[in-house]
């Protein structure tokens, strides 16, 4: 039963078309601390609503990084859009350069602005410096200006860059 599965209180469902099960295998093969916890399938029962072939997988609980979500193969009824995204906070350049180019592989290169992406599936993502908030911050507000202004040039994170930028004088 994929309800004793689950341990959080909240969690994230994701809905997928048919493909829910090819996106957590590719979220679960990038962030360390993560599992396929459960599967559950759709039986030949309430075809007429859900129109799932029979053994079709239905629920999916993974967990990425030790957070826990549920996928499900609902149809093609709803989209991802960005008005809900999963941030991801890095500590490094080479954090920042490994989860952009792992996520932003086959997705929309036409949303990528500022740090956010938009993978294969659709799901949108936010690839974040942990320093940004602190940068953002500060109480001289030309620094936070300067480091709004080059973020707002950039797809991808250059860490460098909005360090540089704070730093000027």
């Amino acid at each position: 039963m994929i309800n004793k599965l689950i341990s959080q209180r909240i969690t994230a469902n994701l809905w997928f078309d048919r493909n829910a099960e090819e996106a957590v295998n590719f979220y679960t093969s990038m962030f360390k601390n993560s599992s396929i916890k459960g599967m559950t399938h759709y039986t030949k029962e309430g075809f007429e609503v859900h129109q799932m072939p029979e053994g079709t997988v239905m629920n999916i609980v993974f967990e990425l990084d030790g957070q826990e979500f549920l996928a499900l193969n609902g149809g093609p009824i709803f989209k991802f859009n960005e008005a809900v995204s999963f941030a991801v906070n890095c500590s490094d350049q080479d954090e920042i350069d490994y989860y952009w180019n792992k996520l932003a592989a086959g997705g929309d290169p036409k949303a990528q602005v500022c740090g956010w992406l938009k993978d294969q599936f659709g799901l949108s993502w936010q690839i974040v410096p942990t320093i940004l908030s602190e940068l953002l911050k500060d109480k001289d507000q030309n620094k936070t200006s300067r480091v709004m202004a080059a973020m707002m040039q950039m797809k991808k994170i250059d860490l460098s860059l909005l360090e540089k930028a704070f730093a000027q004088p």
